[in-house]
């Protein structure tokens, strides 16, 4: 993104850059089929669950101006708006924890003040949103979002835990209310007497741990041994909101031999109900509304300009990161202007605004990914079966993937087409073909497991369309409709899928992955080595590793502390957004440069995994023992793909391209290298001279079997 604060020219950018894709936002995904309901009911329930949630909280807290159904209304409204004509399809909008806050807060100040009251508090707040676009149509217009580059990984990540740690923090705070009599309950009923308090809330537990613990195990279903393929896929793309209501039917099964409200179910009146559809029409009292007020609304407003202005901002660019290697503009300038349109028309009518939304935008993305690693998967393996069957070499059989997945890579029409290709081939079955004495000859599929090898071929891909967000958006619409039975839904239920959603947004986040290796053993750190890994766990010394994780730490336990202030805590953001100067004026006081690049880095670049003798020998693996026989089972790992890895055969990897027409290319295997490394240590780039350079943080390595043949290893 240019970095531009001339008026308008951000957003005229962004609206070039954007219209010039937008037929190929929709071709695109209707051309991936079916397949498209994967993400899409994925992402439905990640974002209709919690406004759900939210919806009941301020029932509680508004004593029930504003609902679920108001909630809802304002996520499919926003979604669907922003789906066709906004900016940046990758991003969800929805009600999030933060508007809540500050509706709360404004509903106990309206109360108060006989001028305003219960009677017009959505008047007042419809004044309050009319402010909030301004500011945000100021800040569009002005180029603010230019300084989200200078956002870097130590802020998103630090942000995107703290949002982590609040669904955490919700699902915790509502299994401890099951054990509690709700508010604005009648105290006598059979229900809350002692004895059933316990027992609701154990049951809660039982639902809200069952949901988490099986749809976490589903997520993983691909690598699992049993089933057919299509059957563990199909389990690992629908076995998520399957869990949901599988959960939910349990939750029936001793309906009749306790109380009534055991266990506790969502409430929510109907869109029909008597009073349910007031606030449609708020825009004919806002003019009631006394001029002082009107003025004072440019208090509030100002906090959530800002608080939109960040979450709206940061939630795009870590649907957006660089590791997902996305292909179209990103589009800062025109999606706030849009945002600024959606709160003003979310104000007139009643209801609370909508704005990007962690983690629920990233996993958008994620599932996304996951959808194109299908597509060019199928594609590919049907490549590769017929290449065998026509007794191709290696070297044939590669350029025919790679031609079959060029050709699925439609060029946009204002770039170049990418010159993105698949990854090289392992050394592992270079060194299997040319074994058999001819790299040309043959090849089966005992030398090539297509089921596997294609896994590691395959780059990180998205499929940038818009049906998913518009789908998933028009279903969450649809949850207003059907409020009847989405009351069936045990509230426990809801808790376990908030800390599902918790636990699901950490993986790829550096922040945690470091979290963790502070807690590994020394004697166990070359485990971390064998594994795909950020190139910092070799490049900077363990120290610095921690030094720095420790501050981000306690950076992130002040955010959060700040969040229980009851007003305060809407501001959260101006802490995080006060990492940007820490970030480029002292982090560099207390670091070198390199290693607070590696640790700090723009893209996350990962280093391929080390043999255990190898891993040993770096800091990271200092004082590491070779395992005992009580661990050999610890050696024999499972991946995401479901292979099996012993570390005495590690994956490897080449550093450069393999040229698809040129098969003698393919004889000479290198060693896995970190690329920072060898610029910490002044080495050539083995991508400038050809020839790949030591092993990484292990100085002159020890002769290993990374060069034998898997056939034979007495052969080099």
């Amino acid at each position: 993104m240019e970095e531009t604060f001339v008026p308008l020219r951000g957003i005229k950018n962004d609206l070039r850059g954007r219209l010039m894709c937008y037929k190929q936002d929709w071709t695109g995904g209707f051309k991936a089929g079916i397949r498209i309901l994967a993400p899409t009911t994925y992402i439905f329930f990640a974002s209709a669950i919690p406004v759900i949630s939210f919806g009941e909280q301020l029932e509680r807290n508004t004593d029930g101006v504003l609902t679920a159904v108001q909630t809802l209304a304002s996520t499919a409204l926003c979604g669907i708006i922003h789906s066709i004509i906004g900016g940046q399809p990758l991003l969800i909008l929805g009600v999030a924890e933060p508007t809540v806050i500050m509706y709360t807060f404004m509903f106990n100040f309206a109360k108060n003040i006989p001028e305003l009251g219960r009677d017009l508090f959505l008047a007042w707040t419809g004044w309050v949103c009319v402010w909030t676009a301004g500011l945000l149509f100021l800040l569009s217009i002005l180029g603010a979002c230019s300084i989200i580059n200078r956002f870097t990984r130590v802020a998103g990540e630090l942000f995107g835990l703290l949002i982590a740690m609040l669904f955490m923090q919700q699902a915790i705070k509502g299994l401890v209310e099951e054990f509690r009599i709700p508010q604005r309950e009648n105290t006598k009923l059979t229900e809350f007497i002692p004895s059933w308090r316990f027992a609701n809330g154990m049951f809660a537990l039982v639902l809200s741990f069952g949901l988490l613990l099986t749809a976490l195990r589903s997520r993983k279903a691909r690598s699992w041994r049993y089933g057919t393929g299509w059957l563990r896929s199909f389990i690992a793309d629908y076995g998520v909101p399957f869990m949901v209501l599988v959960w939910t039917a349990l939750s029936y099964i001793p309906s009749g031999s306790v109380p009534k409200g055991i266990p506790r179910r969502l409430f929510s009146p109907n869109p029909w109900s008597p009073g349910a559809y007031e606030n449609w029409t708020v825009i004919k009292d806002m003019l009631n509304v006394p001029v002082v007020y009107i003025i004072g609304a440019f208090i509030p407003a100002t906090m959530i300009a800002v608080l939109y202005y960040f979450d709206h901002s940061v939630a795009s660019q870590l649907a957006q990161q660089k590791e997902f290697n996305l292909r179209k503009p990103s589009c800062y300038h025109y999606d706030l202007l849009l945002l600024g349109f959606l709160t003003l028309l979310c104000g007139l009518i009643g209801i609370p605004p909508a704005n990007g939304v962690i983690p629920q935008s990233p996993m958008h993305t994620k599932s996304l990914a996951t959808l194109k690693q299908q597509l060019l998967r199928n594609r590919l393996v049907a490549t590769a079966r017929k290449s065998i069957r026509k007794n191709a070499s290696l070297g044939q059989l590669y350029g025919n993937m790679q031609e079959a997945y060029q050709q699925m890579q439609t060029p946009l029409v204002y770039q170049e087409p990418s010159a993105r290709g698949l990854n090289e081939l392992k050394e592992s079955t270079v060194q299997a073909a040319t074994c058999t004495g001819n790299i040309d000859a043959p090849i089966d599929e005992t030398l090539f497991d297509i089921e596997k090898e294609i896994d590691d071929l395959l780059p990180v891909e998205v499929k940038e369309q818009r049906l998913s967000n518009l789908l998933q958006a028009t279903m969450v619409g649809g949850c207003v409709a059907a409020m009847p039975f989405l009351k069936m839904i045990p509230t426990s239920v809801l808790w376990g899928y908030f800390a599902f959603m918790a636990i699901e947004s950490l993986p790829g986040n550096q922040f945690w992955e470091r979290i963790l290796l502070l807690f590994t053993a020394p004697g166990r750190r070359y485990k971390v080595l064998e594994q795909q890994h950020a190139t910092f766990v070799e490049t900077v010394p363990f120290k610095s590793i921690a030094i720095f994780t420790i501050f981000q730490t306690a950076y992130l336990l002040v955010c959060f502390g700040l969040t229980w202030i009851p007003i305060a805590g809407v501001m959260f953001p101006l802490m995080i957004m006060l990492l940007v100067p820490v970030r480029q004026y002292i982090l560099p006081k207390f670091f070198k440069a390199a290693h607070l690049y590696d640790l700090d880095a723009a893209e996350y670049e990962e280093a391929p995994a080390l043999p255990f003798n190898l891993a040993a020998e770096t800091e990271l693996g200092h004082g590491a023992s070779h395992a005992g026989d009580a661990e050999i089972l610890d050696e024999v790992i499972t991946r995401s793909r479901g292979e099996f890895r012993h570390t005495s055969s590690p994956k490897i990897t080449s550093s450069t391209a393999t040229p698809a027409n040129d098969p003698r290319s393919l004889q000479s295997p290198r060693l896995s290298y970190s690329p920072r490394l060898s610029e910490l240590k002044g080495e050539r780039s083995p991508k400038a001279s050809g020839k790949g350079p030591h092993s990484p943080g292990a100085g002159e390595p020890k002769p290993s079997n990374l060069g034998k043949s898997p056939l034979n290893p007495g052969s080099s």
